[in-house]
């Protein structure tokens, strides 16, 4: 296979034009072309009177090795890239399925590779199947009270269900985890333009079938997942040289289940299961996170400032990634950007209320939405004076705050208003895209004051950037919380806590930042499982 790359199209391209293009620069025939698969597609923007498709293509030609020394083409190579493989099974015999608590990106895809290799695995989820959730979630936007186990945070698949479904990750993956995530969302029913273009997205209303597809597929080869399942307990034992061992769990606070491998796969809000682990001596620390407020823009702005109006009609709704780093040391950036998408109510604990932003796979929304961030490290919320669950508690603050403000309902404010400290009485020409009612409030004293002014100036510093993007009716929503894990539960080279058997993974054990990176983190603590253990299928 032959590996081209920068291959530049005008955007309105066919695919017999990359074709053609990518035969003139191997110096052979269109015809001679056996295959071409897109690698990767990319938009270069930087110049706007002459947008461009990029690509990186792979082609399969007779006499490879002799086609890239004629074309003597330096953005020509032939390449050998190796597929993924899961590794052999290793030799201790398992005497129960491995557990898997948590059925979001982590636990769904540690599940399905562990019940492709024949491990029986069981899934524990404390939310309900992703049909149920959907229709719990939308009730909640419409009024209807919270349930604190089943909503945009807990459930199958995850508070990434609820979300644009994005794809990237800055994860160097030399393995091929990442391209097996890619391929096993598109045999789910994901779009297969996600294995090649520059920041795929699936989209909330299609994630959903995705997921559903794993789980079936999940329990076809043996495993099983069981819904409205939370773990309460852990089960422990002393083993030599002090060593405490995990012998199974308290399901609902009645039920045993024993095992002797628990792959932990909770997400960044499951904050009662953290402070449960804590009690029983498992080791953590707190990590450092980011925290801010949600911005919607019309997504029409956003498009002529990143393509100009004519592109857009192509290219379809425009993202943008924007950091700055603050006069008083904060971090600022955009987070979750989801084009043509929502802000919505995602709160998961009853008096506390958190915000994240959707979009369907149309992108077809008015507004383009994003939170925009300033970090936070443990020193902001008493460091290790308050232990490592210090930063559940500084969240927890912040969304009593915005529950307050908002009676409720999304507390919502415009930029102009924000900047002068004063309560929002009207909106602007935004129009507001909510899941969930809103309340016009001030949010100037939701953040401390620190990240405040590290945000306005941020929001200032965009505007240079996006013609628009500080505009005074652009309108705010908070608090944005959930970003990532504010604790890191430590574990060793083998994925191993200090507690054997319990192999933390995923965004919520804090070694993940996103639907891929965590994916590909629970198909890495599957491998290791495998390379343990043989499969229960193998003694049947």
């Amino acid at each position: 296979m032959i590996r081209l790359s920068q291959v530049k199209l005008p955007i309105d391209h066919s695919r017999e034009d990359l074709k053609k293009k990518a035969a003139r620069a191997l110096r052979i025939s269109p015809e001679a072309i056996q295959e071409l698969a897109i690698v990767k597609q990319s938009i270069d923007a930087r110049k706007r009177e002459e947008i461009t498709y990029s690509y990186v293509l792979d082609i399969k030609t007779a006499q490879e090795e002799r086609v890239v020394k004629r074309a003597k083409n330096p953005n020509a190579a032939v390449k050998r890239t190796p597929s993924y493989c899961f590794p052999s099974p290793g030799s201790q015999r398992l005497l129960t399925p491995p557990v898997i608590i948590g059925t979001g990106p982590a636990g769904l895809f540690c599940g399905l590779m562990l019940a492709r290799a024949g491990y029986c695995p069981i899934l524990l989820e404390r939310g309900g199947p992703v049909e149920d959730r959907m229709k719990k979630v939308e009730d909640f936007w419409q009024g209807k009270p919270l349930d604190p186990q089943c909503n945009v945070q807990f459930g199958e698949g995850g508070a990434g269900t609820f979300s644009d479904g994005k794809l990237n990750t800055l994860v160097k993956d030399p393995s091929g985890r990442n391209g097996e995530v890619l391929k096993i969302l598109t045999q789910f029913g994901a779009d297969p333009s996600i294995c090649y273009v520059n920041k795929p997205h699936v989209g909330t209303d299609v994630l959903s079938r995705v997921v559903r597809g794993i789980r079936q597929e999940i329990i076809r080869l043996g495993g099983q997942v069981r819904f409205y399942s939370q773990a309460t307990d852990f089960i422990m034992a002393d083993q030599e040289k002090g060593r405490q061992s995990l012998k199974g769990l308290i399901i609902n606070g009645t039920e045993r289940l024993d095992t002797q491998a628990v792959v932990l796969a909770v997400g960044h809000s499951a904050r009662d299961t953290f402070e449960t682990l804590y009690k029983k001596g498992v080791p953590m620390e707190a990590k450092a996170f980011a925290v801010g407020l949600r911005i919607q823009h019309p997504q029409a702005m956003i498009d002529e400032s990143q393509y100009g109006r004519e592109a857009a009609r192509i290219l379809g709704a425009a993202s943008y990634k924007l950091t700055h780093q603050a006069s008083n040391g904060r971090g600022v950036y955009s987070f979750c950007m989801c084009p043509g998408g929502y802000v919505v109510n995602a709160s998961s604990e009853e008096g506390r209320l958190a915000v994240n932003g959707m979009s369907y796979h149309a992108r077809d929304g008015k507004n383009a939405n994003s939170a925009i961030i300033v970090s936070v490290t443990p020193n902001d919320f008493g460091g290790e004076s308050v232990g490592p669950l210090g930063g559940v508690a500084f969240q927890r603050r912040l969304e009593e705050k915005a529950y307050a403000l908002g009676g409720g309902k999304i507390p919502i404010q415009l930029y102009g208003d924000f900047c002068s400290n004063r309560q929002s009485t009207k909106l602007g020409e935004v129009t507001p895209e909510f899941c969930g009612s809103v309340q016009l409030s001030n949010l100037r004293d939701l953040l401390p004051r620190e990240l405040t002014e590290a945000f306005i100036e941020g929001i200032n510093r965009f505007g240079h950037i996006i013609s628009g993007f500080n505009r005074e009716d652009a309108i705010l929503a908070g608090i944005e919380s959930r970003t990532s894990s504010p604790v890191r539960i430590p574990r060793d080279e083998k994925l191993e806590s200090q507690i054997q058997g319990l192999f933390p993974c995923g965004e919520g054990a804090g070694y993940a930042g996103g639907i891929t990176s965590a994916a590909m983190d629970g198909i890495r603590t599957a491998e290791v499982l495998a390379e343990k253990y043989q499969p229960l299928l193998s003694e049947i």
